[in-house]
């Protein structure tokens, strides 16, 4: 048997600090954690905020759109375009890269992100 993962929620920031169909940044237990509304599919979703390629902070800052058949949702970094899975943070440019991603849920105009 597997032991489940234990998550904290921890506020992020209200809905309305968050762009449509884009992201900001939120610093939660020490570690920056960029958020993304993305209001064309109506999802929300949470990775880290730094990029493994060049170990800048501007994911948050990437643009975001969907790909591939699955219309799989993504991200890309804004400096040197890598493209990460917004569901898994694994690398869509075929690079060895990944970043951590979060559960995110909506309540009460708030965001909240699970670590």
């Amino acid at each position: 048997m597997i032991a489940e993962e234990t998550i904290t929620w921890h506020v992020a920031c209200s809905v309305e600090d968050i762009p449509e169909n884009g992201g900001a940044c939120a610093l939660i237990e020490g570690e920056q954690i960029a958020i993304y509304n993305f209001t064309r599919r109506g999802e929300w979703y949470a990775t880290q905020n730094q990029c493994p390629h060049r170990q800048q902070m501007a994911l948050s800052r990437g643009m975001i759109g969907s790909t591939g058949a699955d219309n799989e949702p993504k991200v890309a970094c804004p400096f040197h375009k890598k493209t990460f899975s917004l569901q898994t943070g694994e690398c869509l440019s075929g690079d060895e890269y990944t970043i951590k991603t979060y559960p995110v849920k909506v309540e009460e105009g708030q965001v909240f992100v699970g670590v």
